[in-house]
């Protein structure tokens, strides 16, 4: 079965930028709204994967931060310091360690969590009308498909 190569327009190569650019920027100031001066911006972001994931390794956790395994060794061992994190044996591979939250890192990962919302929605609320928020709505559930598999 032959495929044929579809041509992207210049005008998708701009959305496509475009979107990558403000989910940058989106990210960064999310994460700049939930620092604290204790922890950095990854620290925090590290909790808050880990409080989604339950439990995880530290080269799977450098995967899904998109971050070299010897700096997100780094992270760890600050949060193991702070309290935050604890290890303990893999069962199954003695070799690997698996990360989980302690319940002090739980509550401070839930609390960023709930600062990203409480910072989301006052901005959504106070920069764009109800008309603006609907078509911020309507376009989510667009980009969603991005995501779909």
């Amino acid at each position: 079965m032959e495929q044929t190569a579809q041509v992207v327009s210049v005008a998708a190569r701009n959305a496509a930028r475009d979107l990558k650019i403000l989910i940058t920027r989106l990210r960064r100031q999310l994460r700049e709204v939930a620092s604290d001066n204790e922890l950095t911006a990854s620290q925090v972001s590290m909790l808050t994967r880990l409080a989604i994931l339950g439990e995880s390794s530290t080269s799977e956790l450098a995967g899904a931060e998109r971050v070299r395994p010897q700096s997100m060794a780094t992270i760890v061992r600050a949060l193991e310091e702070h309290g935050l994190i604890q290890r303990s044996e893999d069962p199954f591979d003695g070799r690997r360690q698996i990360l989980t939250l302690t319940p002090l890192g739980l509550k401070r990962a839930l609390g960023a969590q709930a600062t990203w919302d409480e910072w989301l929605a006052e901005q959504l609320q106070v920069r764009y009308t109800r008309a603006e928020r609907t078509t911020i709505v309507d376009a989510l559930a667009l980009l969603d498909r991005l995501v779909e598999f």
